[in-house]
Order: C-alpha cells, then structure tokens, then sequence
C-alpha cells in the first residue's frame, strides 16, 4: 500500500472501531456528542500496523530523535507500534518508553519505562492517541523533562479540536504539535 492509501485505510478503521456518534464524559470532565476510543483500532492487527507506520512517517520529519514516549495505557500500543516499524524498515530502530502516571510503589520506583535504550539526555518525539485539553501530553512532557529527556515534537492520532493540540505547542515550547487526523474527518463530528 502507498501512504495515502495507509492514511485511508487507517481513518477508515479509526472511524469503523473506535468512534462512536453519542453523547459522554471524557476523562477531562467535559461532555461531548461524539467519543473515540483509539485504542479499539490501535489494538486491532492492521490497525496497530498503520498506526505505526503513519506515525513512524511522521518522526522520520524531525531530526535526531532517538526513541518514541507516550503516557501509558492509551499510547502503549502506538508507542509499540512505531517502534516495531522502525526495525521493520531496515534501519537501527526508534526505541520506546513508557510514561506512567505515577510512579511505580515497588521495584525500581520508575515512572518511565524502557530508559535504558535511550542514552541520558535524550531526544524523544511524545506519541498520543487523542488531544482533547492536552492535560494529559503536559503531564507527560513534564515527567520526561524531570528525567532530563528533550521532547521534540508530539503527533497524536486525533485532535478533537477543543484547544489541546495549541494548549500543549503554546504551554509546552513545543513547535511541532500535530495530529494525524482532526474531528472534521468523522462523520457527524464535524465542529
């Protein structure tokens, strides 16, 4: 398949699995009439696939980056994903890590996962299922800058358009906040 061809499949399988025309509760406490849950299709075989290599084509624009974040459970799969791909392709590999949301209260206390892969100081593109306020990419950022890794860029799957995408580029410093597809692209969520 081309990339355009990947790119359409992959919002076809967005909307077929993961989203849904009806009112709900997102986890920032506001209601909206649409819901979309990534990971139905992020965790689907073909879907996990083209996940990967949308956002792997996305990372492959920004330079020097040495490995791929994303807060966990919603990004896990994506996170995954990109950096299966990248092995796939023929080169070194973009290596992953895991965000949690607090720290772990036994073992080694990590709140980042997979570290040893990336060297100290490191350049990390955040990956995200959905921007909705952005509290959750922030969040994230910050716990990857208190371990002393750069933050380069973050892409998500989708931007409800609610003002998350421009909350963490503005909050965050981040130039390069992006989303692979917007609520304009579902139908019957258009803004």
């Amino acid at each position: 398949m081309t990339q355009d061809t990947d790119r359409a499949r992959l919002l076809t399988l967005l909307t077929e699995l993961s989203y849904e025309n009806r009112r709900v509760i997102l986890a920032s406490g506001r209601e909206s009439d649409f819901y979309i849950d990534c990971r139905n299709t992020s965790l689907h075989p073909e879907g996990n696939v083209l996940c990967g290599k949308q956002l792997l084509n996305q990372i492959r624009t920004v330079e020097g980056v040495h490995g791929v974040a994303g807060p966990s459970i919603g990004a896990d799969p994506l996170v995954c994903s990109v950096a299966h791909q990248s092995f796939l392709s023929g080169d070194d590999g973009i290596p992953g890590i895991f965000v949690r949301k607090e720290a772990k209260g036994h073992g080694t206390g990590r709140r980042l996962e997979g570290t040893r892969n990336i060297p100290d100081g490191g350049n990390l593109v955040l990956v995200e299922d959905v921007f909705t306020t952005g509290g959750s990419a922030l969040r994230t950022i910050d716990a990857i800058r208190d371990e002393g890794y750069q933050v380069v860029a973050v892409f998500a799957l989708v931007d409800r358009q609610e003002g998350g995408l421009e909350r963490v580029r503005n909050q965050s410093g981040i130039e390069r906040v992006e989303a692979l597809f917007c609520r304009g692209d579902f139908p019957g969520a258009a803004a």
